[in-house]
């Protein structure tokens, strides 16, 4: 694909977004950035937050991913839509109730001062890892098509990326986020169901001969039930999906903050409910097309790359197809990148502000000044953590983050459920040292069991199991 028209295209849909920043951002304040001044439209929310949960991770993961697990990621997606329901009926409510900015004061009420800042460490930990993972295969993408014809290196890339996503957050924040993943959301979803419709009239595939192309396939199993050592079991699979939508959307500020912006928790609640039923058939597409591309490869004599997350990228910008394709799967990888990125570098200054420098307890300018000053700072912290994904992973991006959320995510699992679910308290003091322990036991297991994404599930368990042998019952 021509690397100017690409640099074009992107370059105009910035502009897109700026224009949306300046248009969201008009007096903007504290509360604007952090909370949208809780009156955002529950659909509008919905729609965003399609496109941050996909991601560029999804964009161009899921689709590579049928070579090695077949349709069975969907397992996970019906999970999913469990956790939803929890969030919805559990989690919101208690949000809304405590009329929070970040969800990890909650912890504060409920066990004290040092709980609070584990929870809060931990999604920053977290999310930074998981928004630089993101970041990463998108500037990836973006090196081989535009800059490398430019001879610029990918460190420029790197901070050119973050730099765009700083232009159009810093003043607005939150509010403008939730238009911005509107509109991004949209571009994504069109781009792939443009590469499908062009793909199956190549193959000369009417819509019920795609369907049937894809249920016929060699990739076309969806659940595994017989081998119940195997990853990909139903069992596995579906629990594993209902906890990492309870941790990585319903424990997770990035996500819940979009939410908190409702005008209500009814509102709140509805959005969750349409949300979470659009995420199946959403990524159902997802994985139809990695169908499709592997099929469309081996039609084409096209040799399928080493790394699996490389062969979208190569169909729809190699010439293989015309040249619409291209165009579209540069505004959707654009676009599923940043609408997970840009959300993440919002909540991330939320988070730090609010729970480490507690800037809500300050006068509004010195506020604001702190909170500018840490969305430059986790601007710059997320380029470096992206060339270090760089130099280090060789994995599939998106197994990357699942097993990573499996260790960062899980004590805050465990805290929460503790607080949901029992009455007692705990020795506040010892709770960062079952935060660090809980993912150090998970990974010696892990290194001699080799543990799947079920190991969310097992690090809660253990983080559980360590603050009820802290709970202040005990004489010791």
């Amino acid at each position: 694909m021509n690397p100017v028209l690409t640099a074009f295209i992107i370059s105009g849909y910035f502009g897109l977004l700026i224009l949306i920043s300046f248009l969201t951002s008009k007096k903007a304040d504290n509360d604007t950035f952090f909370r949208g001044n809780k009156q955002s439209p529950w659909y509008i929310v919905s729609i965003g937050m399609i496109g941050a949960s996909l991601s560029g991770v999804t964009f161009i993961s899921v689709p590579g991913w049928v070579a090695s697990t077949n349709l069975t990621y969907m397992q996970m997606v019906f999970g999913y839509f469990l956790g939803y329901l929890v969030i919805a009926h559990i989690l919101l409510p208690l949000y809304y109730r405590l009329n929070l900015t970040s969800i990890y004061t909650y912890l504060e009420k409920r066990f004290g001062f040092w709980s609070y800042k584990s929870g809060a460490y931990l999604f920053i930990l977290s999310r930074t890892i998981g928004a630089s993972a993101r970041l990463y295969l998108m500037a990836n993408v973006l090196q081989i098509t535009v800059f490398d014809a430019f001879n610029i290196s990918f460190e420029v890339t790197v901070l050119v990326t973050i730099l765009l996503i700083w232009l159009y957050t810093f003043r607005g924040g939150i509010k403008t986020i939730i238009w911005t993943d509107t509109l991004q959301t949209l571009f994504m979803l069109l781009s792939v169901g443009i590469t499908v419709v062009v793909i199956a009239k190549t193959m000369n595939l009417s819509f019920s001969g795609l369907i049937s192309a894809v249920s016929d396939s060699q990739f076309s199993q969806i659940f595994e039930f017989s081998d119940l050592s195997s990853k990909q079991h139903f069992i596995k699979q579906f629990f594993s999906g209902a906890f990492i939508t309870i941790v990585m959307t319903g424990l997770d500020q990035d996500m819940m903050q979009k939410n908190l912006t409702c005008r209500n928790l009814k509102d709140a609640q509805k959005n969750m409910f349409w949300y979470g039923f659009s995420f199946v058939p959403v990524n159902l597409l997802f994985l139809s097309l990695g169908v499709l591309l592997f099929m469309f490869a081996a039609s084409q004599g096209i040799a399928i790359p080493e790394r699996s997350d490389d062969l979208f990228p190569i169909i729809a910008t190699g010439g293989y197809l015309p040249k619409i394709v291209g165009i579209f799967f540069m505004l959707g990888l654009v676009a599923a990148a940043y609408s997970s990125a840009d959300s993440a570098l919002t909540s991330l200054t939320t988070s730090f502000s609010v729970d480490i420098l507690g800037v809500e307890k300050k006068n509004q300018a010195v506020a604001k000044k702190l909170r500018f000053k840490v969305h430059i700072g986790f601007s710059i912290l997320l380029a470096v953590v992206i060339l270090l994904f760089r130099a280090f992973n060789n994995d599939s991006v998106i197994s990357t983050v699942f097993n990573l959320a499996g260790y960062t995510y899980g004590p805050l699992l465990g805290l929460y459920a503790f607080g949901l679910f029992t009455k007692l308290q705990v020795r506040d003091y010892l709770v960062p040292f079952i935060a660090i322990l809980s993912p150090v036991i998970i990974g010696l297991l892990d290194y001699n069991f080799t543990i799947g994404f079920e190991k969310l599930i097992y690090n809660g368990a253990i983080a559980f199991i360590g603050l009820l042998l802290i709970a202040r019952y005990r004489k010791w």
